[in-house]
């Protein structure tokens, strides 16, 4: 058992136990929920969408070389630059080279879950380089010195109380403010830092493979702020991000928009291709794109599970899964959590650290129906834990057990000579503290099929 396992069960233990988290994550979770029911209202075949996302996302994986090749020489017609990434550390040195030329020391930053997978914002203030967040989310996440909890909601886990709670703490605000009171404050607080501020760093809900164009996808106009007032704006983004048309925002920008929160389209929906032109009155005078991999060829190479790249990190695996329900997004130990992660994580972050969360699941198939991209997460799961099995990731202990089970098992006359109450205590010893101290065993019946068919002829 590695360390990261052993410390998702004592975090998962934790917070399944913890009544006041979990009642605070499903009434967050269900406001979502409700939500997206009345969101997909506006759809007349649902169904029909799904299908047409998970075919667009598919072909785009295909083609992911050729796809990335058309963005940086469209992005570079207009005066932007792609910078390429292959792991966590190319991707903050080349945002840090970035911001050292332009003399940035004032970064203000829009919600971005690929700069939290590369920890950019630690990197840069190692540095000396000052970032704020701006979503007010990952705002609460920052001052609270917290980490994500939801890839769509930062502070999923958080009530009402607990965030006046931190800005009381924080600023001396009351201990009965109000959201609209909080969020008043941090928009004045925010506004002084956009004037500021030297660099913007956004990340990408798509990037448009035919246009050169990086699609910004929020509900705040924080995003559109970090990107347009300061002088340099970088994007820093998954490789995987990629769609081939300025056509198929139609059919993205409503699903995610649709199954992240509910809505039929989010508030603001930027497209934004380079830099300032010259007839242009505002935005940056410089625009950087850094492609990050970050182990995403890896799961690129692993049949079928780069299905999982099609994600476009709306959510509702999330909020429909009973076991995130329960433990949260902090036990995974990792930024995305969740279904998702759990396919994912093994692939781009080692499959020796993290096979485990395959094994986390009911496999209840939720995740799957959810899914905007028709992504079949729960059978991706399966194909996980086979590839670990495959690795000869699973313990000595389990290997002679499943080979002895498989054994006795093919046998009908072993399974006869075997009484129930011996067959229980056997169940007993041998896989009692695998199915959980909480939980107790079935019992075998006290006949057999084979017994009974016997009476019966």
């Amino acid at each position: 058992m590695t360390l990261t396992h052993e410390k998702f069960l004592v975090d998962s233990e934790k917070k399944a136990f913890d009544l006041a988290h979990r009642a605070t994550l499903a009434h967050n979770i269900g406001k979502y929920n409700q939500a997206v029911v009345q969101g997909k209202k506006q759809y007349s075949n649902l169904e029909l969408a799904r299908r047409r996302a998970a075919m667009k996302r598919y072909r785009a994986m295909e083609n992911l070389e050729d796809l990335l090749k058309d963005f940086e020489h469209h992005f570079g017609r207009h005066g932007g630059k792609v910078l390429w990434a292959q792991d966590s550390e190319e991707a903050c040195k080349a945002v840090l080279e970035v911001l050292e030329r332009n003399y940035v020391k004032l970064v203000v930053k829009s919600k971005s879950m690929v700069t939290e997978e590369i920890g950019l914002t630690e990197f840069l203030e190692k540095n000396g380089i000052e970032t704020i967040e701006t979503d007010l989310g990952e705002y609460i996440v920052q001052l609270s010195n917290d980490k994500p909890y939801h890839i769509i909601t930062p502070i999923m886990h958080r009530s009402a109380a607990d965030v006046s709670k931190i800005f009381h703490e924080k600023f001396g605000l009351p201990e009965d403010s109000t959201p609209a009171q909080i969020t008043a404050f941090v928009r004045t607080t925010l506004r002084e830092q956009f004037e500021k501020a030297q660099a913007g760093i956004t990340g990408a809900n798509f990037l448009v493979a035919g246009t050169g164009a990086v699609a910004l996808t929020e509900n705040e106009g924080n995003g559109v702020l970090a990107m347009s007032m300061p002088p340099v704006h970088v994007v820093v983004t998954g490789i995987d991000k990629i769609i081939p048309s300025l056509d198929d925002l139609d059919l993205f920008w409503p699903l995610l928009a649709t199954h992240g929160t509910g809505q039929q389209v989010t508030v603001y929906n930027s497209l934004v291709s380079g830099p300032r032109r010259k007839d242009e009155g505002d935005g940056p005078s410089q625009m950087y794109v850094v492609l990050v991999d970050n182990g995403r060829t890896q799961l690129l190479s692993s049949v079928p599970q780069r299905r999982a790249l099609s994600c476009i990190r709306c959510g509702a695996c999330l909020n429909a899964c009973p076991i995130y329900h329960n433990i949260g997004g902090h036990a995974y130990g990792n930024v995305y959590s969740g279904p998702i992660g759990a396919v994912i994580a093994p692939h781009m972050r080692g499959l020796a650290e993290y096979n485990h969360l395959s094994f986390a699941s009911s496999l209840c198939g939720k995740c799957t129906e959810v899914c905007p991209v028709n992504i079949d997460l729960h059978q991706q799961l399966l194909n996980n834990r086979n590839l670990s099995v495959r690795e000869g990731l699973n313990t000595p202990w389990e290997k002679w057990g499943m080979r002895a089970f498989k054994t006795f098992m093919g046998k009908r006359k072993w399974l006869n000579m075997v009484k129930p109450g011996l067959k229980n205590m056997g169940m007993q010893i041998f896989f009692g503290k695998s199915w959980g101290k909480r939980r107790e065993l079935p019992k075998m019946a006290p006949k057999s099929f084979h017994d009974l068919w016997k009476e019966q002829q």
